[in-house]
């Protein structure tokens, strides 16, 4: 076979290769779950920031499994949901105009497994005797379904931006 027509061959069978593959599972009904499951996981991120505003450490913690696991931008980690309520409380008393709230850019789900993950942009800002401090950057949450509630499972804060005051120095 000449060379130019191994090319062009080549050059078909790569094209073919690179169409869209439509999936056998998906489905418009099974596309309307996914879509009315990531709506829920979104109202339940809402309400988890809401109850951050409020300081509200009970119900910041009502949106976790009970072996929730947290990494902190500052590479804090701690287990479980009481520990991490207890925490929360710690840190809205230490704070009194702490805020964080997390903004989704994506959510996706495993639906066979009551799985789904959340990745988005979080901020936060409270006050120090230096001034107002503003820390930020991109998280990853892992959400489950239990019986027929979304909750969070693990979620890692990878800080990206930090300014106002010394707490934003070098971290060990």
């Amino acid at each position: 076979m000449p060379i130019s027509i191994q090319r062009t061959l080549a050059a078909a069978l790569g094209a073919v290769l690179l169409l869209p593959v439509a999936r056998a599972t998906s489905s418009p009904r099974m596309e309307r779950k996914q879509r009315t499951e990531e709506t829920r996981i979104r109202e339940a991120r809402a309400a988890s920031n809401a109850a951050i505003r409020a300081h509200d450490a009970e119900r910041v913690a009502s949106s976790w499994t009970e072996d929730y696991s947290l990494v902190a931008s500052t590479n804090l980690a701690v287990t479980g949901r009481e520990a991490n309520r207890a925490s929360f409380a710690s840190h809205f008393e230490e704070r009194p105009d702490v805020v964080y709230v997390r903004t989704p850019r994506e959510i996706g789900l495993y639906e066979p497994w009551g799985m789904a993950y959340e990745w988005g942009d979080w901020e936060g800002s409270w006050t120090e005797e230096e001034g107002e401090l503003r820390i930020g950057g991109t998280y990853l949450a892992k959400w489950q379904r239990v019986s027929d509630r979304w909750l969070i499972r693990a979620e890692i804060f990878v800080p990206t931006h930090c300014e106002g005051t010394s707490y934003c120095g070098e971290r060990r």
